[in-house]
C-alpha cells in the first residue's frame, strides 16, 4: 500500500499575515501551534458537509500554525489535488482506502466481527492499519502540541496511550443518528441490529470524550447531549461556518419562482431518507396546489431506489456536480426535510448565504441559531411542510425579506475566519494546559 506524502520545506511556507484579520483573531498568533490533524474519509473534493467544515478550518489554521494532515483517499480521488488546495500545510499524508459498501461482503464480515467487540460496525470497518501506523509514527516523534481526531471514526486509529493531548472534533452526536435511524426501520432484525449499534456507538462516543483533553461540538445542543453521557469531560461548542465570498446572492432575475432545491451527498442515508420522504409524503401535497412545481435534488451517488422514485415523481436528480451554486441560485426555496441526523447542516448556511429562504424540519435545522419566521421556516410533518412552501411561494416579499436576514446573519457571525478563531482558542488552551 502506497502512502502519498506531500511536504513543504520551511522556506516554502508563506509568512503569516495579519492584514485584514480582526484583532481578536490576530492576537492568537504569538507562537505557532504544531498540530497533527487525523481525518478518515478524505478532504477533497468538497462534496460533503464534513469535508467542507474540516477543510476550511484546516485552511485557516494552517496559515499561521504548523499543520500536518493525515487522511485517506479513494481510487477516484487525487491527493495531489488536495495538496494544491492546502498549500500552507507543512505536510499532507494521504493513504489509499476504499470503505466497505453497505451490503457488500466486506461490510457483512465487518458487521459479524464487530458483534463480538465493543466497537460499532461503522467504526470497526474503518480501522485502517496503514493510517494507524502513520499516526503512531508521527506522534512518536513528540513534535506535536496537539492531535486532532476529526470525527469519531478517527479515534480507533489513534494509539491508546498518547502523551500528546487529543482534541476530539465531533461534527455530529453519532449515536443519535443511529438511534433516529432505528426508529425509521420496519424490519425487526434491522431494528434489533440498529438498537445494538446505537448503544455501542453511545458508549464509545462518551469514552472518546473522556479520553480527549477537550471535545469540540458544532452546536450548543450537541455539546449538552455529549455532556450528559460524559459529565466529567471538557466539551466546548463552536458554530458552523460558511464561505460568504463563495456562497453569495446571484442575479435574482435567474430565479425560477416555482423551483425547489435540495443539495447533499445522496450516499449519506439521512439525505436519501429525507428525499424519499419528501417525494412520497410532501410533494403530492405541494402539487395539488402548485402542479407546475419543479424539484431538483443535487448530490453524489444517488441509490437505485432514489433514482426510481425521482423518475416516477418527475423530480430532477443530478448526481455529482462541479458547483452547487447555480442550482441553489435559480430556486425559489431551499428545502431540508431531514428526519435523521446530528450535528449541524452546512447546506442551510450555504443557502442562507446565497439569499435563499429555507423550509426545514426541526432535525434538519438542529443546533443552528436561526429564528423561525425570520431566517427559516420549520415544519415537522407533511402538511405543515407543504403549507410553509405555499406561504413562501405565494409571498415574494416574505421570500426577499428572509433572504436578506439570512445573508446578513451569515456575513456578520459565521465566516470561516471567525469560526476558526474560536477553534484555535480551544486548541491553544489545550496546548497550554499540557505545559502546566
Amino acid at each position: 500500500m502506497t502512502i502519498s506524502m506531500l511536504k513543504l520545506a520551511d522556506s516554502e511556507l508563506p509568512s503569516p499575515s495579519t492584514s485584514g484579520i480582526d484583532e481578536s483573531y490576530s492576537d492568537l498568533r504569538i507562537d505557532q501551534l504544531r498540530i497533527l490533524w487525523v481525518k478518515v474519509g478524505g478532504l477533497w473534493p468538497l462534496n460533503s458537509g464534513g469535508r467542507l467544515r474540516s477543510f476550511h478550518l484546516i485552511n485557516e489554521l494552517s496559515k499561521h500554525n504548523e499543520m500536518t494532515v493525515i487522511t485517506t483517499h479513494t481510487p477516484s480521488e487525487d491527493p495531489q489535488a488536495l495538496a494544491a488546495q492546502l498549500t500552507t500545510c507543512r505536510a499532507i499524508r494521504s493513504i489509499p482506502y476504499t470503505p466497505a459498501k453497505k451490503h457488500s461482503l466486506r461490510f457483512l464480515l465487518a458487521l459479524a466481527r464487530s458483534l463480538f467487540t465493543r466497537l460499532p460496525v461503522d467504526l470497526h470497518k474503518n480501522r485502517i492499519p496503514a493510517l494507524g501506523r502513520e499516526v503512531a509514527s508521527q506522534l512518536e516523534s513528540g513534535q506535536f502540541d496537539i492531535c486532532i481526531a476529526d470525527f469519531l471514526v478517527a479515534v480507533p486509529n489513534l494509539p491508546r496511550n498518547l502523551k500528546t493531548p487529543i482534541l476530539f472534533f465531533e461534527h455530529n452526536v453519532e449515536f443519535m443518528i443511529w438511534k433516529r435511524l432505528q426508529k425509521t426501520q420496519n424490519s425487526l432484525i434491522g431494528r434489533a441490529l440498529l438498537g445494538l449499534e446505537w448503544r455501542k456507538m453511545r458508549r464509545y462516543e462518551h469514552d472518546a470524550c473522556e479520553r480527549a483533553g477537550v471535545t469540540v461540538a458544532v452546536s450548543e445542543d450537541d455539546r449538552k447531549q455529549l455532556a450528559l453521557g460524559a459529565p466529567n469531560s471538557r466539551i466546548e461548542a463552536i458554530p458552523t461556518g460558511v464561505d460568504v465570498d463563495y456562497f453569495k446572492p446571484g442575479d435574482i432575475a435567474q430565479e425560477i419562482p416555482t423551483e425547489l432545491v435540495f443539495t447533499g451527498s445522496m450516499d449519506w442515508h439521512p439525505n436519501e431518507d429525507a428525499m424519499l420522504y419528501f417525494i412520497d409524503k410532501i410533494l403530492p401535497l405541494v402539487r395539488r396546489q402548485y402542479p407546475q412545481i419543479t424539484v431538483t435534488m443535487v448530490g453524489r451517488n444517488p441509490s437505485e431506489s432514489l433514482r426510481k422514485a425521482a423518475v416516477s415523481a418527475n423530480v430532477r436528480l443530478t448526481g455529482t456536480v462541479a458547483d452547487v451554486r447555480p442550482y441553489i441560485e435559480r430556486a425559489a426555496i431551499y428545502i431540508v426535510p431531514l428526519r435523521i441526523g446530528g450535528g449541524t447542516r452546512l447546506k442551510i448556511y450555504e443557502a442562507l448565504a446565497m439569499g435563499k429562504p429555507v423550509v426545514s424540519t426541526t432535525i434538519g435545522a438542529e443546533g443552528l441559531p436561526l429564528e423561525d419566521g425570520k431566517h427559516i421556516l420549520r415544519a415537522d410533518d407533511p402538511e405543515t411542510f407543504s403549507q410553509a412552501i405555499f406561504a413562501l411561494l405565494g409571498n415574494q416579499n416574505q421570500r426577499l425579506r428572509m433572504a436578506r436576514y439570512g445573508r446578513e446573519l451569515m456575513e456578520q457571525e459565521y465566516s470561516w475566519r471567525r469560526v476558526a478563531g474560536d477553534f484555535e482558542r480551544i486548541c491553544r488552551s489545550l496546548a497550554k494546559h499540557r505545559g502546566t
